[in-house]
């Protein structure tokens, strides 16, 4: 396999997934800017080559540069990808708008919904940046642990948008050990990414109550059908729920042990309260935000999402994690791709509704 061409990327956001981005796409582009928001951890990494506070087993590659400089990150970069936590989006996208260069292509890595206004995050720099930027924004999404892409295990990720702008990124960035692939609906791989979280945390919150595999793989097929669902009614095309940015990312998020949603149901459902759980790192489990987001779409659209409703009344409602389940499993019997439309694949959009359970 060849590396793709070689051109300056800045990432923007030194957690763990910016990290890893920077760590792996330096093999790939040979020149590749991590920014830090503190200008205390961006020396931090440049003179110990380890970011302690997330990756701290991992030795960034000489050819990463690292700053807590915007405005040196950005400098003549060709891609910018913004690696930050959803509710930090919009302040860091308007800190970087007056240094980005012009010709510059804006990638968002984060994977969720702005909280106040449901947005989603290419919609997020849309709405900062303006208009002009509106088809040099994408979004990257898919099953990507940060530990393991960091550390060179093989994986896959998908980076949607403009068509010459993600294959741009693509044909960029794809290198031996993450390998890019393209797509036109930036709305189904954003919600995918978001509403997987959702799922994830009633997959961890199976771990926690011992449902059994059972249980758990019932969840994580209903959750995509939820993720689909709402995904249609807001544009998306079923088919990506398919992919790499649905059923992927969900299953992983679902499944691995590095998941910090998974692990925020998992406690969650052992006896810990939200504050708790929260309380307990630094990193930041989407999820959470993205369960009231959801909700709150879910009604707009007219969507029935009952996983992400009994997630929501668990998180912000004081529910148990036991009533959420019976619930659940009290529902009344349904046809399995209800809601889907016909055979499943064929898009509801502009139905009105969508139902299912």
């Amino acid at each position: 396999m060849t590396d793709g061409a070689a051109v300056r990327v800045a990432i923007i956001g030194a957690g763990s997934w910016g990290t890893a981005l920077a760590q792996i796409l330096a093999g790939a582009t040979r020149d590749v800017t991590l920014w830090a928001r503190r200008p205390d951890v961006a020396r931090s990494i440049a003179s110990s080559r380890h970011n302690t506070e997330y990756l701290p087993d991992l030795e960034l590659d000489a050819r990463v540069h690292v700053t807590g400089d915007i405005g040196e990150a950005l400098d003549a970069a060709a891609i910018a990808i913004f690696a930050v936590p959803t509710h930090g989006m919009r302040g860091v996208a308007q800190q970087a708008a007056p240094v980005l260069p012009p010709d510059a292509v804006v990638v968002s890595a984060a994977k969720g919904f702005e909280e106040a206004t449901g947005l989603t995050m290419t919609a997020v720099l849309g709405d900062v940046l303006g208009e002009q930027w509106r088809r040099r924004i994408a979004a990257l999404s898919g099953p990507n642990i940060a530990v393991e892409v960091a550390a060179g295990l093989p994986a896959a990720t998908v980076v949607a948008g403009d068509e010459e702008t993600a294959a741009f990124v693509r044909d960029s960035c794809t290198g031996r050990h993450l390998r890019f692939y393209s797509t036109g609906d930036c709305v189904g791989v954003e919600y995918g990414g978001a509403l997987k979280n959702v799922v994830a945390i009633a997959a961890g919150a199976c771990n926690g109550m011992g449902v059994g595999d059972n249980g758990k793989a019932a969840i994580i097929t209903r959750g995509i059908a939820e993720m689909t669902r709402l995904g249609v009614a807001a544009g998306a095309t079923p088919l990506t729920f398919a992919g790499l940015t649905g059923l992927g990312d969900c299953v992983v998020t679902c499944m691995s042990p590095h998941s910090r949603n998974r692990q925020l149901g998992e406690a969650i459902a052992r006896g810990l309260s939200l504050d708790q759980v929260q309380g307990r790192t630094r990193m930041v489990a989407e999820g959470v935000n993205a369960t009231r987001v959801a909700a709150r779409l879910a009604r707009q659209h007219g969507v029935e999402v009952p996983i992400a409703d009994q997630v929501n009344a668990v998180l912000f409602e004081g529910k148990s994690v036991s009533d959420a389940l019976a619930d659940l499993m009290g529902r009344d019997p349904a046809e399995e791709l209800r809601g889907l439309g016909g055979d499943g694949l064929h898009s509801t959009r502009g139905s009105g509704s969508s139902s299912g359970g």
